[in-house]
């Protein structure tokens, strides 16, 4: 997510709070969001710019056989809160993913800051028809949260970017929508209903996922309580994408997943999903 879209999108979730509450709040009650809102825009501003790292190269090239990874989403997808490429979320990935197979990791980076799942398509539209990933990580839908898209629509372009890889022959790996009631700078009730939007979206990722051949990650149950509890670690300066620990953190937790999609683990562990028996 973009910093100036987060702002602006705290706005959107006062409306959605609106309309979750059956459109009947009192002006009080709406000018007391409304002041939230304000608050939590001051707040964070835009201390990290709209540009991540940009961290595409091979690691670990003393290993040889390279596996390719490629990485699609949002601004955490992107890597934005890293202070440098090596700290971003892909590099964190291909750097484990490395050690743990033993072979060079060629990575992409097709995630943009301030996507949203619609924007799946023209990032794979973005590579070579050629390009072939191994394995595909996607994380997104923190900004379909907050700019009140359908969950429908959400998760249709997520399913289409499924296909599109899977016909590639890439695995697929989805890190599902992020909870974002871990976002202390939002105040109460705008951060429990933002909080309930995003696990509502995550749920259906993690079914449309597995139901489509890919593995699914809840972020929200696999490092969610660490930014919860340890913020200041957790979160970079604009206290919204995640800090260099938070990305090493959001690497680890996704790895299993990951070695699962290539057929090198058998079993994951509790907030993994593996495809359902019987896809293609």
């Amino acid at each position: 997510m973009t910093p100036s879209r987060d702002r602006r999108a705290l706005l959107v979730i006062t409306a959605a709070g609106a309309l979750v509450a059956g459109g009947g709040l009192r002006y009080g009650a709406r000018e007391l969001l409304h002041r939230q809102a304000e608050a939590a825009r001051r707040v964070v501003g835009k201390p990290l710019g709209e540009v991540a790292p940009r961290a595409d190269g091979r690691y670990k090239k003393k290993y040889g056989d390279p596996l390719e990874l490629l990485v699609l989403g949002d601004s955490i997808a992107a890597g934005l809160g890293a202070d440098l490429p090596k700290e971003t979320l892909g590099a964190r990935l291909a750097t484990r993913l490395a050690k743990a197979t033993h072979r060079t990791v060629h990575l992409t980076t097709a995630a943009r800051v301030g996507s949203e799942s619609s924007m799946l398509a023209g990032q794979l539209a973005g590579l070579a028809a050629s390009y072939r990933p191994d394995v595909a990580v996607i994380v997104v839908g923190g900004n379909d949260v907050t700019h009140r898209v359908p969950v429908g629509e959400s998760v249709r372009h997520l399913e289409d970017a499924i296909t599109d890889l899977r016909e590639r022959g890439a695995a697929v790996v989805v890190g599902t929508c992020p909870d974002l009631g871990a976002l202390r700078p939002v105040p109460q009730p705008l951060r429990a209903l933002g909080s309930r939007a995003s696990r509502q979206l995550a749920r259906a990722q993690e079914a449309a996922a597995v139901r489509c051949g890919a593995h699914a990650v809840s972020l929200a149950h696999v490092v969610g309580p660490f930014f919860i509890t340890n913020p200041d670690e957790m979160f970079s300066l604009d206290r919204f994408h995640p800090s260099a620990i938070g990305y090493k953190r959001t690497a680890k937790a996704i790895l299993p997943s990951v070695l699962a999609a290539l057929g090198l683990e058998d079993a994951v562990s509790f907030g993994h999903r593996p495809p359902e028996v019987g896809r293609p």
